[in-house]
């Protein structure tokens, strides 16, 4: 297959659908990453997470809709997306009985594209001993070898699925550090799953939210975080609220107190509340990733 010129993105989904028997995962899903983007894919255990990832990679068979990476569908030229993307799943695969060195020589066999060099400065960075049996690594070591495995080969794509899952504090900063590292020398193209929104927040320059395989949001960090607020305000006559602002994300009426998100605020929407119903005080509270993530997912599940 002719790799396709006429795709800029280095990540294109279009209308993913992916379903288990019954259970549709996936649900008419789409996203792009640009090329040397650094992205935040978030979303609640069985969101769909995995999933996409997989059918990314090509490893699961997809329902219907289109993936294109770096110009290849995974489902028709799987080897060509292997060979330019640096994968790290949440069960990490390597055989236990070999050493680091092997594991090492065993992958270097695969790209023709392995940098030993960056390899050399992996194994430093990350204090891995090459003449370790990988059976008797720490989980943490384990994720420092998936990732040298994943990087050496210099992939112009990485996708790492809950890379820091159950490290420990120290040990997450280690990894964390090595890839930032890793991604600012090199400006390489990242999708990264993570329950961990610091690390998200320290990472990315953009996040995706999605919750039962639809997609709820994607905008750069810097936009998520300008642009949803919580308003914060107390109905002095205890009715109803009559009138929303636009761009209501979640809202929570408790007695005389009402509290709204909104994705797109402005003073405008403080007006329209002011306007539209009878309060006795307003306030507006910036939010962190964190309060924004749970606000996109209560919201949508009292939608349903």
């Amino acid at each position: 297959m002719t790799q396709s010129t006429d795709t800029p993105a280095a990540i294109k989904i279009d209308g993913l659908c992916k379903s288990y028997g019954r259970k549709r995962v996936i649900r008419d899903f789409s996203l792009e990453l640009a090329e040397g983007e650094v992205l935040g894919f978030l979303g609640p255990n069985g969101a769909g997470k995995t999933t996409t990832i997989k059918a990314l990679m090509g490893l699961i068979r997809r329902d219907g809709g289109g993936i294109n990476v770096l110009g290849y569908d995974p489902a028709v030229d799987g080897v060509n997306v292997k060979s330019r993307v640096g994968y790290v799943p949440e069960q990490h695969f390597i055989h236990g009985w070999m050493r680091v060195s092997q594991a090492v020589s065993f992958c270097r066999a695969f790209y023709p594209t392995w940098n030993d060099k960056l390899c050399d400065e992996l194994i430093e960075r990350f204090r891995l001993d090459p003449s370790q049996r990988v059976r008797r690594l720490s989980k943490g070591t384990v994720v420092k070898l998936s990732l040298l495995l994943a990087m050496s080969h210099e992939p112009q794509v990485l996708i790492l699925d809950e890379p820091m899952a159950g490290l420990d504090p120290v040990m997450r900063d280690e990894v964390l550090d090595g890839v930032l590292r890793t991604i600012s020398d090199r400006g390489r193209t990242i999708l990264f799953s993570s329950h961990t929104l610091s690390d998200v927040q320290r990472m990315a320059d953009s996040i995706a939210m999605i919750d039962e395989g639809e997609l709820l949001v994607k905008a750069s960090v810097n936009d998520l975080l300008g642009r949803t607020k919580r308003i914060r305000a107390v109905l002095s006559d205890g009715s109803e609220p009559r009138k929303l602002p636009e761009g209501v994300v979640w809202q929570r009426v408790d007695k005389r107190e009402w509290l709204v998100t909104v994705n797109e605020f402005s003073a405008d929407v403080v007006e329209c509340m002011k306007t539209g119903n009878q309060l006795a005080h307003i306030e507006v509270v910036d939010l962190g990733i964190e309060d924004i993530f749970k606000d996109y997912i209560r919201g949508r599940r009292a939608a349903l």
